[in-house]
């Protein structure tokens, strides 16, 4: 199961995370975040252990999508060693989900 994440836990969670890490940044008003809510948790449970997942609400957390241009959502980066190692815009299948994760 993904896990809510703010800014002040970001960097500690995220940046510093010693294995790679899937942040869904999303909005409660976003239709194509609300279908992809589902296919995120999905993707956490069959990855546990291997990888973080957390979900990063955009309109409460203004600063963290200001720094990585996040400009449409939903937005989901992968993280890793604190860089951003891919990303993809939009609403995705899982498939291509777990492409994104290299799996």
């Amino acid at each position: 199961m993904s896990q809510q994440i703010t800014t002040s836990e970001f960097d500690e969670k995220v940046l510093q995370a010693s294995r790679p890490v899937l942040v869904d940044f999303y909005a409660d008003w976003c239709g194509p975040c609300k279908a992809m809510g589902p296919v995120v948790d999905e993707v956490a449970e069959e990855l546990s252990g291997e990888i973080d997942v957390y979900k990063l609400n955009v309109d409460e957390n203004p600063e963290i999508a200001q720094r990585y241009r996040v400009m449409s959502i939903p937005t989901l980066i992968v993280f890793e060693g604190g860089e951003v190692k891919n990303q993809t815009l939009g609403a995705q299948p899982k498939p291509a989900l777990l492409e994104l994760l290299g799996k």
